[in-house]
């Protein structure tokens, strides 16, 4: 401590003057009994007072009425322990403008000895911006629809809103001063200090906990699923963390209930797929059984070719009752099934089928009659391409994407007829693609007839 003769013009009395006077804060100096004895111009246009209206008199001149009672005593406590530090830390302070307004503000107190004496200086902020600031935030969280706590470095809850005191069931006294592991689930709270912590190390605004179910902890013991946003805030009190918590427990019974509706609906669409599927095998054997009592060639092959496109089908309901997604239907797969069905049904063994297949998924009103078509061409190309006992290829390409699809079928063989007629021709399996081609708005774009190539484009779409 220095000792300063306060009443003479001494060179250390005019240094503290010429502090004062200086520096950016209202500065004044007292004694123990709180009469002012030094003010600064900064002080003067704080308050509203001359220097003349305030030297020698009591610094409870500029204490609101209200602290009045209680600041004779505050200052008493003070001289008998008297270090550097801020007044009354964590509570609201106000002085009293001339006018009769209240200013909020900000005092640092700094003890200072001088002929024995014991003397305070106070240095007083204004914080009245900060303030309106700070009251705009409170007004803002109290308002959001959702649950808000903010919480210190250490963890600390130091504001809650309305919300937030409805959606955990306490009151926000009984949660200011917890810490905010208060209100995660015990098997959480190990982990949640080390994520707090990592979090304070990066503090950036973010949801919390992406792709991970987060769960918080009422008063009355149960756990409530939440979605947790943070943001981090710059205050003069350090960086302080703002949550935002949203009860998603509807949401959950919702996607929960959805989730069991279409998982209902998947197991029924699949039974409907596979009684199908088995309604088409019966239609099949029953055709089988027809076939034992024909005679005629002609009527022998009106039947195995009606088994192939009956199988065609059958195929397709396959696929989709073996898949996961009952709304896509690989052609890839079930092109390859449709070869070795149609190599079994014609006895083709001389006969290799090559197959350039894209990964084209599409849903089944488009894959029925696209497998119907590929049927027809591959069947027309095993009856009437060879020579018997003559070995040959036919290629199958199935190209492009969503939108652009292209079916190209060749063959190795003999060739078509020149007085073949494609467009009006009596054969039911001509008829039958060119309809399905019309039907999925495709278009031909070619057909040959030696060597034999038939090529059309659809404009498809994937399955989504």
């Amino acid at each position: 401590m220095n000792s300063l003769p306060i009443t003479n013009q001494s060179r250390d009395d005019l240094m503290i003057r010429l502090t004062l006077e200086a520096s950016p804060n209202a500065m004044v100096l007292i004694d123990h009994d709180g009469k002012i004895l030094l003010v600064n111009s900064s002080l003067e246009s704080l308050f509203g007072y001359q220097r003349d209206e305030l030297m020698d008199r009591s610094i409870d001149l500029l204490v609101p009425e209200r602290f009045r009672h209680h600041h004779p005593h505050q200052r008493s406590a003070y001289f008998k322990r008297p270090i550097a530090r801020t007044m009354a830390s964590g509570m609201e302070l106000y002085g009293l403008h001339k006018d009769g307004s209240e200013i909020p503000l900000e005092i640092g107190l700094n003890p200072i000895i001088a002929d024995g004496k014991s003397f305070v200086i106070a240095a007083i902020t204004d914080i009245t911006e900060r303030k309106r600031a700070h009251d705009m935030m409170r007004l803002a969280v109290e308002a959001a629809p959702n649950g808000m706590i903010m919480t210190d470095a250490d963890g600390l809850i130091i504001l809650v809103n309305n919300f937030a005191e409805r959606l955990f069931g306490y009151s926000r006294e009984e949660l200011v001063g917890k810490e905010i592991s208060w209100l995660v689930p015990q098997r959480f709270r190990e982990n949640h200090k080390k994520l707090r912590k990592d979090y304070y190390d990066n503090p950036i605004s973010r949801a919390m906990g992406k792709g991970r179910d987060l769960y918080a902890v009422h008063k009355d013991g149960r756990e409530i699923p939440v979605e947790i946003g943070i943001n981090p805030i710059n205050t003069p009190n350090g960086t302080m963390i703002l949550a935002s918590v949203v009860d998603i427990a509807e949401r959950k019974q919702q996607e929960e209930e959805l989730l069991k509706a279409i998982k209902e609906k998947e197991v029924l669409l699949s039974e409907i797929h596979h009684r199908v599927k088995n309604n088409l095998q019966i239609i099949d054997s029953l055709l089988g059984m027809q076939l034992d009592t024909l005679e005629s060639e002609r009527e022998v092959n009106a039947i195995i070719e009606s088994k192939n496109r009956v199988k065609s089908m059958a195929l397709i309901h396959q696929a989709l009752y073996q898949s996961k997604d009952l709304s896509r239907v690989d052609m890839a797969t079930v092109i390859t099934n449709l070869r070795e069905n149609l190599l079994m049904s014609y006895g083709a063994d001389l006969i290799e089928i090559e197959l350039n297949l894209a990964p084209i998924l599409l849903p089944i009103d488009s894959s029925i009659p696209l497998s119907l078509i590929i049927n027809e061409l591959i069947s027309n190309a095993l009856k009437h391409a060879f020579e018997p006992k003559a070995t040959g290829l036919v290629s199958v390409t199935l190209a492009g994407d969503i939108g652009n699809i292209q079916l190209l079928v060749t063959d190795t063989g003999r060739g078509i007829d020149g007085s073949v007629d494609f467009y009006n021709n009596p054969s039911l399996g001509l008829r039958l693609i060119f309809a399905l081609v019309d039907q999925l708005g495709g278009e031909v774009v070619a057909i040959d007839r030696f060597p034999t190539r038939f090529e059309f484009a659809f404009n498809l779409q994937e399955a989504g």
